[in-house]
């Protein structure tokens, strides 16, 4: 059985694919890879009116 292209599944497949088959160690660092990117906008947390 032959592994698929991690990098070219789509994001939602790609983390199905991670959820069925956790002792994947490289499906997971490839998502985290092509999701966690420098570039990446990160958005600050909602501040309480409290």
């Amino acid at each position: 059985m032959s592994k698929p292209d991690f990098m070219t599944m789509p994001r939602a497949q790609l983390r199905q694919y991670i959820l069925d088959h956790r002792e994947d160690d490289e499906a997971f660092q490839t998502y985290l890879d092509r999701f966690t990117s420098e570039d990446a906008v990160i958005f600050p947390a909602p501040q309480s009116s409290q």
